[in-house]
């Protein structure tokens, strides 16, 4: 029953990789019949040629080809795992408005909540699902003139796009003293920190009695 028997084998929460300097780092354990894990070496190895495994031991791989899945699999001897099927994602290309930069509040209504303000996301070559979803555009407020105005973001200040890489925010009043207008800035930035082109995006909602 101390015999290696199983691996298991997992990949972070994202299951995604963006072509550069990106890296993923997949998780592996060796078990034995009692389903305890077991000191062992365990060996990494890509299945397909959109990925490249840059330490076997480790695991650690980046992508070559976005747009496209690729599947990694873990080994101890013989004892192979099942694969695991990650999504390579070319860098994004650009970031643009894609409706209104302006809208109006009136804070008197029962919910002062403004229009969508929406972000499109670009990624060459390959605009496709596989690149654009997940992509994360993070949007903050700032509130003029400055006082005791509350205010939110619905749903949230990060979103992370549709599989046609949109993101959509609104702005809802919630308190304090109407504000002339909140500035709304959304940024995409590439996983080494950089800014995505046509970050930030800049909207403006006015707020009316």
């Amino acid at each position: 029953m101390n015999a290696i028997v199983a691996l298991d084998v997992s990949l972070p929460d994202s299951a995604r990789v963006e072509v550069g300097d990106d890296t993923l780092v997949p998780r592996a354990r060796a078990l034995d019949g009692h389903g305890d894990s077991v000191a062992a070496t365990i060996v990494w190895a890509r299945l397909d040629t959109t990925i490249q495994v840059l330490d076997s031991f480790t695991g650690a791989t980046v992508g070559l080809i976005g747009g496209q899945t690729g599947r990694l699999q873990a080994r101890v001897g013989n004892l192979r795992s099942n694969p695991l099927t990650l999504t390579v994602q070319a860098p994004l290309d650009s970031i643009t408005a894609a409706g209104p930069l302006r809208s109006t509040v009136t804070v008197s209504t029962p919910d002062s909540l403004s229009d969508s303000l929406q972000v499109q996301a670009y990624a060459t070559p390959g605009s496709n699902a596989l690149n654009l979803t997940n992509r994360r555009i993070v949007f903050t407020a700032a509130v003029y003139p400055g006082g005791t105005t509350t205010d939110t973001l619905v749903p949230r200040d990060t979103i992370r796009t549709t599989s046609g890489g949109l993101a959509v925010v609104q702005v809802r009043y919630t308190g304090g003293a109407r504000p002339d207008s909140i500035v709304i800035t959304a940024t995409a930035r590439h996983h080494d920190g950089s800014i995505v082109p046509g970050s930030p995006i800049t909207f403006v909602v006015g707020f009316l009695p």
